[in-house]
């Protein structure tokens, strides 16, 4: 799985062949979340409050 992105600690990363709807993965720590390209919701997973907001952040 490709990383695209790393910031404060977040590793983002996207499969290239994955099952809808198309989303990426954001790690944090022990914390992992399948995250919707297209709205920034959380489809699976958990990441902590502050790590959620970056990541949409970057998202947009």
């Amino acid at each position: 799985m490709p990383r695209i992105s790393e910031f404060y600690g977040i590793l983002i990363y996207m499969y290239y062949s994955d099952h809808a709807p198309p989303h990426f993965h954001a790690m944090y720590g022990r914390f992992e979340a399948e995250i919707s390209i297209e709205t920034t919701d959380v489809l699976r997973g958990r990441l902590p409050r502050r790590a959620a907001s970056l990541v949409r952040e970057w998202a947009k």
